[in-house]
């Protein structure tokens, strides 16, 4: 027997409003189904072409950095994707010349990662 992916759960507010938002357009997903868990928490799923992602409401504000983040491949030039993604609401955290990505973050605060086309 072995294990799949089915989803990648990214912490979010309560209020993920701006969440959805930005992630729907930013990977050209839609919100697909909200359903509630046994103590009352609303999960959001958002789905397109590739993973499934699950906005998973928690409490406490994002104290570290991920230990699991996103590499995000550019349909083109990373450099117009990075722009594109902080017109939507991320925020460039580092980049450095040297390297080929980008690290962003998404309006949480969940770090993720922008890369030439592959």
């Amino acid at each position: 027997m072995t294990s799949r992916i089915i989803a990648i759960a990214l912490d979010s507010p309560a209020d993920a409003a701006d969440l959805r938002a930005f992630w729907c357009a930013a990977l050209d997903y839609r919100e697909t189904r909200r359903w509630t868990d046994a103590k009352g928490v609303e999960y959001t799923e958002l789905a397109g072409d590739g993973p499934l992602l699950l906005l998973q409401p928690v409490q406490e504000p994002k104290q570290v950095k991920n230990r699991l983040h996103l590499d995000l491949a550019a349909d083109g030039d990373r450099d117009a994707e990075v722009d594109r993604l902080t017109g939507l609401g991320a925020r460039v955290v580092q980049r450095d010349p040297d390297l080929p990505w980008v690290v962003l973050e998404d309006p949480a605060g969940n770090e993720f990662c922008v890369l030439p086309p592959r």
